[in-house]
């Protein structure tokens, strides 16, 4: 991107005021921002003055930053910055900007460009000998479909042919800028196709779309159990809530469980002492024979007496 400098001082202008209109906008505008936020204006304020006088002179900046109380080389900054800001005289009724990115150049834009050489100045920014027009040459202006195009001030004119483009800029010079159709000038309409659209030309009434009502299906009843997702899977006895303590003695707790089944009222409970030795004596106490200590005594037995005996 090459410099950009403001105009000699030969041609700016001593000071620099909105009109009526404008000075309305500019207190609309400042309006929209909160305290404090002022500057964010800088943008439409600059643009309108070039609305106004068609560029941004040194006093139309010097003015800004006295309203936005901004420093004058912020303003500066911003001016140059955006080339759509024009920081030199152009043509008071028309300011041309030819697109020449590949699109519209493989379109025909050097051949436009060779018009505006030919009918305003050979060089851009240079105003014709009346100062009522001037062109530059422009990046990519985002209508690729309707290449080749140019814009005019904040209009578009595209499918432009080099003799319709000597027309456009024929009115422009005599004042009737105005009454030239924007955008394609070759017919179509935006970017469809030359000549109308060539498909989806019948009217075909879709089986169904997604607007028609769907039939509900039946209600069924199903039982959904809880869900269980967030609770542990740990089946465990010593996780049983119902259990006050953790079980030590699983089996001799199977067994007094059995036993209150059957209804006895006592329950026999082991014993913590180790089993003494066959033979040994339990605490002093004579074992009997083929005892164990610790075990019940078995249970004798009364003979049946042969019959005949008393």
């Amino acid at each position: 991107m090459s410099v950009r400098r403001l105009a000699e001082d030969q041609f700016q202008p001593a000071t620099f005021a909105f009109n009526a209109e404008n000075t309305a906008f500019e207190a609309a505008t400042i309006a929209k921002y909160p305290e404090g936020r002022q500057q964010s204006a800088v943008i439409p304020l600059l643009m309108r003055a070039q609305e106004q006088d068609g560029w941004v002179t040194k006093a139309t900046i010097e003015y800004v930053a006295e309203k936005l109380t901004m420093p004058y080389i912020r303003v500066l900054e911003v001016a140059t910055f955006y080339t759509q800001f024009q920081l030199k005289p152009v043509g008071t009724r028309a300011h041309i900007q030819v697109c020449g990115t590949t699109p519209c150049m493989l379109r025909g834009s050097d051949e436009l460009i060779k018009v505006c050489q030919h009918k305003i100045h050979h060089d851009p920014f240079h105003t014709n000998a009346e100062g009522t027009l001037s062109w530059e040459e422009v990046e990519c202006q985002g209508a690729c479909v309707n290449a080749p195009m140019v814009i005019i001030f904040k209009d578009a004119y595209e499918d432009l042919t080099p003799e319709r483009l000597e027309q456009i800029i024929d009115e422009f010079e005599a004042g009737k800028g105005a009454d030239v159709p924007v955008g394609p000038q070759n017919g179509r309409h935006l970017s469809a196709p030359i000549g109308g659209a060539l498909t989806l030309l019948d009217d075909i009434k879709p089986v169904r779309t997604n607007l028609d009502p769907k039939p509900e299906p039946a209600a069924e009843a199903v039982s959904v159990p809880p869900a269980d997702a967030g609770h542990p899977k740990d089946t465990a006895p010593e996780t049983d809530k119902s259990l006050k303590t953790p079980v030590t003695a699983p089996a001799a707790s199977a067994a007094n469980a059995k036993e209150a089944e059957k209804g006895e009222s006592t329950t026999t409970t082991t014993s913590t002492k180790p089993a003494a030795k066959r033979g040994s004596k339990a605490e002093g106490a004579p074992a009997a024979e083929g005892a164990v200590a610790g075990e019940d005594k078995p249970k004798r037995t009364r003979k049946a007496k042969p019959e005949g005996e008393a």
